[in-house]
């Protein structure tokens, strides 16, 4: 289920070429139709969906050598020596990590001294545990990520190799390498779990069983963060995992929420190439076809049951109104940019959306978010 990747993105030039009336030529010639061939696939699809961790990994140590983010871990968790990402993917990046840190910034400082609960879906080689360990020192923190046996096991074997990260763990003595086997896949502790798990497994509980996850506080409020990854799956797996959290997991009246991260508006000639050119490496992304626009997200949110709340916007319209002029200016002196009608074409195609449960006026996540500007039309 791994996330945070921005590789699909159509050629714009091409792209932009066919909107002035070009031809569309050779997408995904010579392949049968998606869904032409079975079960083999299964495996195979969800391999592809696995290796979009590492783009995801090489795109934020870019974003961070350039000088668009802050985040001294990403280096750790990217295998290839990274190459260079196009200005527009690393803006792409900036915009939509920056708004997902300024969501969780505003649910970690209300209430600074009360316990805080992270769930992050497909979390891969995201570094944001360790990001928030030194944002927020004295908070108390219980994080958690899900992802795939094999993402696991890379990742915390990056862990053991990094002193820089395994101190972040407050193991005992504090700067111990993890006690762990090599090529483990789970670790446990109070402040932070990685789960290996398909997260499918959430979807298909039997007799009530749901798969245990150490460590997972039913009281505690909870933030679920789910960057490019339940877009994988069926809307109606997403729905059941979701309403394992809600119901299950952490059951009313604990606060949660959902962030989420993914693209809209499959249905224009932008949004048709990305899914081709997705398609061509076996990547699929089924929830898109049900949720195509801002207006289907919210929906999804109130009706899934964060019904104190339940707001998106385009990254498009959160670089314009979330960040700062100073920022906005920072930015655009990173690194030269020209094609400015590609990048607004790119970031109006993926959105944020964010919901939450926890009791209404005075709740946390009321309280955290209520300022937060969402876009009125789609």
């Amino acid at each position: 289920m791994s996330t945070h990747h921005h590789h699909e993105i159509p050629n714009l030039r091409t792209l932009l070429g066919s909107r002035r009336g070009g031809g569309t030529r050779g997408r995904g010639r010579g392949r049968g139709p998606p869904g032409s061939s079975h079960e083999g696939n299964e495996a195979a699809r969800d391999n592809a969906v696995r290796n979009t961790d590492q783009d995801a990994a090489g795109s934020r140590v870019s974003c961070v050598k350039l000088g668009y983010l802050l985040d001294p871990y990403a280096q750790f968790f990217a295998i290839q020596p990274s190459t260079r990402r196009l200005p527009l993917l690393n803006r792409g990046t900036y915009v939509r990590t920056s708004a997902i840190d300024l969501l969780v910034d505003r649910f970690m400082t209300i209430a600074p001294d009360a316990p805080k609960q992270i769930v992050s879906l497909g979390a891969g080689t995201d570094t944001r545990f360790f990001r928030l360990r030194d944002k927020y020192p004295e908070a108390t923190i219980i994080y958690h990520e899900i992802d795939f046996p094999a993402n696991t096991t890379a990742k915390l074997n990056s862990i053991q190799r990094h002193a820089q990260l395994y101190s972040k763990l407050r193991t005992t003595p504090p700067s111990s390498p993890l006690a762990l086997e090599s090529m483990a896949s789970s670790y446990h502790s109070p402040t932070y779990n990685i789960h290996a798990l398909d997260l499918r497994t959430l979807a298909i509980f039997e007799d009530g069983q749901l798969p245990s996850l150490p460590n997972l506080d039913p009281s505690t409020p909870t933030l679920i963060l789910s960057e490019m990854c339940l877009v994988y799956l069926q809307a109606s797996v997403v729905s059941k995992i979701l309403s394992a959290f809600l119901d299950r997991y952490v059951p009313a009246p604990t606060p949660i929420s959902l962030v989420l991260y993914e693209p809209i508006l499959p249905n224009d000639a932008f949004g048709r190439t990305m899914i081709s050119n997705l398609s061509t490496r076996d990547i699929h992304l089924p929830t898109l076809a049900t949720y195509p626009k801002l207006a289907d997200e919210r929906l999804r949110l109130k009706s899934q049951g964060f019904s104190n709340g339940f707001k998106a916007a385009d990254t498009d319209f959160i670089w314009r109104e979330w960040v700062s002029e100073d920022e906005k200016e920072r930015v655009a002196g990173l690194e030269m940019l020209d094609e400015l009608e590609e990048l607004e074409l790119l970031l109006r195609h993926y959105c944020i959306a964010w919901g939450w449960r926890d009791g209404g006026e005075g709740g946390l996540f009321t309280t955290a978010w209520k300022d937060t500007r969402q876009q009125e039309e789609g």
